[in-house]
């Protein structure tokens, strides 16, 4: 059984996986609420935390920010933006969801995480 700061742990890296496939503004939400509790959690659940919400603020900037940006800064009518965009989108997104998974694996296993890149902020 896990304990308390495992739970929260795997709650978190769940929530960053649900924002990216299931649920998105109302995940975040949760794992904004989440985050700014984490003061009482374990060391644990305070690294997933953090982790989580900082890899979901950046893939809320990378998916909508940049893939916004292609299609405005492009030719909206021109089929190589729509390519470029669509693939960015896709390889980003494919990205972001096996580190979520990565994330989730390592909290299952109580293990801290720091995703790669965008986990930079915490530590």
């Amino acid at each position: 059984m896990a304990e308390g700061g495992q739970r929260l742990a795997i709650a978190a890296e769940a929530l960053y996986l649900v924002n990216l496939l299931l649920v998105p503004g109302l995940a975040f939400l949760i794992l904004a609420v989440l985050f700014l509790r984490r003061g009482r959690a374990g060391q644990l659940a305070r690294n997933h935390l953090e982790q989580a919400f900082a890899a979901s603020c950046w893939a809320g900037v990378l998916l909508i920010g940049v893939g916004g940006a292609i299609v405005l800064l492009g030719d909206i009518e021109g089929m190589i933006t729509w390519v470029v965009g669509i693939i960015y989108l896709v390889c980003m997104h494919a990205t972001l969801v096996l580190l979520g998974v990565l994330g989730l694996a390592r909290a299952l296993s109580g293990k801290a995480w720091r995703y790669p890149l965008v986990g930079w902020p915490f530590r």
